[in-house]
């Protein structure tokens, strides 16, 4: 078993500065746990308090019920790969690999066999690269050596802390599926710190999103996605992000309609217990922009959901197209399909997926549910 708790965590420095602020987690056996959020949000300090490389203010964080707040790092059996790699340049691939396994005094046979797992797991074993040293290597090749130096360990919890920043986009899709594949094949704990959202879409069991040292979402990649608890969450996870209009609600022959200059959009029946107590008030309505459409490619096009507005820009993006559209003087995107043929400066009619609407209180940021 390998569950990590972390409660009520908080990391001050001085008395001016608080990374981290009283957060709260139960991370499961071989779950996958991803922290996202923009840089200084407290992830990756949290992430070495985990480690034992920062000390904790305050609060627990316990590994299989015991707590390992004092408990040093060499002693913990938690393994961390870094975003620099951390590999000794002096040292080929095997002895990178071996060299906490020697200072444990492992017998040598023992090296050498998880050695040679560790490398077959990660494709280290071909062409002479366990002779190699890290000036020889691709980026990579490099961050496989780092990973494997935590295989070796066989610890009960992986940490991760922002290991693909270093790599082009194309090395950054391979070695994602590899940490992916990894995770299958080992069947542990890992905890990955990232900023970049797809990495956390596309990784994580749970995702925990975080900004100025707090927790404000944990969920599922699809609960995350479709079911954001604030408009931080909802801007922060998607690509393009979710788009915010701020308009009234206004009330006409018993229907409720979202209203502003340019737009009115009627609400769906699911809506109104949401947005009772904001009738005639300012509200936050948001929609992601692959729930709007061009009327022409729209399957329900009623009037009430639909508006006109002005492409300001269209950028093709291979298999889709992102319109970027005003109205009123209100902007937001819309992803399209490519045999759109919207140009700049045209007129189109705009097709909203009210099922897909998301309201937000101004005031509080929070989803209204």
């Amino acid at each position: 078993m390998a569950r990590v708790s972390l409660k009520n965590i908080c990391k001050k420095y001085g008395n001016d500065i608080t990374a981290v602020k009283g957060i709260n987690l139960e991370v499961a056996d071989k779950e996958f746990v991803v922290f996202v959020g923009p840089s200084g949000c407290g992830k990756s300090t949290t992430l070495r308090m985990i480690a034992g490389l920062e000390d904790i203010s305050s609060g627990e964080i316990s590994l299989d019920d015991r707590i390992i707040n004092d408990v040093p790092p060499k002693n913990r059996d938690i393994a961390m790969v870094f975003q620099n790699y951390a590999l000794y340049p002096h040292m080929t691939v095997y002895e990178n690999l071996a060299f906490a396994l020697k200072l444990r005094r492992f017998p040598a046979k023992e090296i050498e066999r998880r050695v040679m797992e560790a490398a077959d797991i990660l494709g280290l074993n071909r062409s002479g690269m366990l002779k190699r040293k890290p000036k020889e290597l691709s980026g990579g090749e490099r961050q496989r050596v780092a990973v494997g130096r935590s295989i070796v360990r066989k610890p009960k919890v992986f940490l991760f802390d922002e290991p693909l920043s270093n790599l082009d986009a194309k090395l950054r899709l391979q070695m994602r599926r590899e940490i992916h594949k990894l995770h299958n094949r080992l069947q542990c704990t890992m905890i990955y710190v990232t900023h970049d959202q797809v990495e956390a879409l596309t990784l994580g069991d749970r995702i925990v999103v975080m900004k100025g040292g707090e927790i404000l979402q944990v969920a599922d990649p699809v609960g995350l996605y479709e079911k954001p608890s604030n408009t931080f969450v909802a801007g922060f996870i998607g690509s393009p992000p979710m788009n915010f209009l701020k308009g009234r609600i206004v009330e006409e022959d018993d229907d409720l309609y979202f209203q502003e200059r340019g737009i009115k959009l009627r609400l769906l029946p699911q809506h109104y217990a949401k947005v009772a107590s904001l009738k005639s008030k300012e509200v936050v309505f948001g929609i992601r922009p692959e729930d709007i459409y061009d009327k022409i490619f729209a399957q329900d096009a009623r009037p009430e959901f639909t508006i006109t507005a002005t492409v300001e820009v269209v950028e093709p993006m291979g298999s889709e197209i992102f319109l970027y559209l005003n109205a009123g003087k209100n902007s937001f995107v819309a992803r399209v399909t490519n045999q759109d043929t919207a140009t700049v400066n045209q007129d189109l009619q705009i097709v909203f997926d009210m099922s897909k609407a998301h309201f937000f209180d101004p005031d509080t940021e929070k989803a209204l549910v």
